[in-house]
């Protein structure tokens, strides 16, 4: 029997998004299998479009998200 046990905790955190680098915001989505990678994709193109809208202060970037969710999943919102 094993002295040790294994225990799971989950913690949810308030983050700002704009304290991220962009590149590592894709890596860590590619990392989780997340962000479909590819020549079919231009995800990369779109989080960035919306990031730099988000960075600028201008919220209507509700085409791109749609965009993005479209090539993601393949579903239209």
């Amino acid at each position: 029997m094993s002295k040790y046990k294994t225990v799971y905790t989950e913690v949810e955190v308030e983050v700002d998004l704009t304290n991220f680098d962009t590149e590592d915001l894709i890596e860590e989505l590619e990392d989780r299998g997340k962000l479909p990678v590819g020549e079919s994709f231009d995800c990369k193109a779109l989080v960035e479009q919306i990031w730099l809208k988000r960075r600028q202060g201008n919220h209507d970037y509700q085409q791109e998200l749609e965009q993005l969710i479209y090539q993601v999943t393949g579903r239209v919102v």
